[in-house]
């Protein structure tokens, strides 16, 4: 069962987290901005920077950048996120803040997606930084069935072939060996990041069973 929250509290998650996001790179040194992610090449500045462009860039710019990209979705998220990232870390931080209050929409997504974007690579941030990030619990859970039931845009991780059962809120998915954890760690699952999911369970100090096999 899950329980989706209304366009109001959606809208007051993503601003929250926008806002602490923020607080966290203003807090960062120099070193820790170029400090690597699990999201592939990006460093905590790329990952930073691409929290800034769905609120921001108009559509003429989306189709400029993704005609730079051939057409590619996932080139054009990359190279304008990169490009982006070279901006003084402080421009960065405040592109950031601009965004708080902001309900513009990248095109074909819903307003799930800046929730789903905020909270997983918030994750990835504090992760690679050794932080503890809290995520909370009733956005995780929508944004976990979000990622559940993409269609538009195309889910780009493989569903486990596990039944996920969340230990912290009501929320239960899928069939096959049981997966459990905080949502929040199932949420990073959902979104392929297995090792992150575990890592962020022990420094929650909270259980983890199960191993997932993509499907």
């Amino acid at each position: 069962m899950g329980v989706t929250l209304d366009t109001d509290q959606l809208w007051q998650v993503v601003d929250d987290e926008r806002a602490s996001l923020a607080d966290l790179l203003e807090s960062l040194s120099p070193e820790e901005w170029e400090t690597r992610t699990r999201c592939g090449d990006w460093r905590v500045r790329d990952v930073a920077a691409h929290l800034t462009i769905a609120a921001r860039f108009t559509y003429g710019q989306v189709v400029r950048e993704m005609t730079r990209a051939r057409g590619n979705w996932n080139r054009m998220i990359h190279d304008s996120a990169v490009s982006e990232a070279r901006l003084p870390v402080a421009e960065i931080t405040a592109n950031l803040r601009s965004t708080i209050g902001s309900r513009r929409l990248a095109p074909t997504t819903s307003p799930r997606e800046p929730l789903l974007d905020l909270l997983v690579h918030g994750q990835d941030l504090a992760l690679a930084l050794g932080r503890t990030r809290q995520m909370p619990p009733a956005a995780a859970r929508d944004a976990a069935d979000r990622v559940w039931t993409m269609r538009l845009p195309p889910r780009p991780w493989p569903l486990p072939k596990a039944r996920l059962v969340a230990t912290d809120i009501e929320w239960t998915r899928g069939e096959g060996e049981e997966i459990s954890g905080p949502i929040a760690a199932l949420l990073l699952l959902l979104t392929g990041r297995p090792e992150a999911a575990r890592e962020w369970c022990e420094r929650a100090g909270e259980p983890w069973t199960g191993v997932a096999t993509p499907r």
